[in-house]
């Protein structure tokens, strides 16, 4: 486990996420007290936006359109 100050982790951040990418323990401190912990995803937990993406433009094509703009919704709901 490797503990930096919030200044060393600002300037060198990009030096801190590839160690986390390697799967070292990265905490970063403010006054010599831990305040964050910098760790790399969970496999797989950044891949999923091509099948979210599928699914939700399915998903929106299935529905049946709605003749009232946001505008006039609005409108409505301020005028009752």
């Amino acid at each position: 486990m490797a503990t930096y100050s919030v200044a060393d982790a600002k300037s060198g951040l990009p030096k801190l996420i590839d160690r986390a990418l390697q799967g070292d323990e990265v905490i970063i401190s403010r006054h010599g007290k831990a305040v964050a912990e910098l760790r790399a995803l969970a496999a797989g937990a950044h891949g999923a936006a091509p099948a979210s993406y599928a699914w939700l433009k399915a998903r929106r094509q299935g529905r049946t359109a709605v003749d009232v703009t946001s505008v006039e919704l609005l409108n409505e709901l301020y005028n009752e």
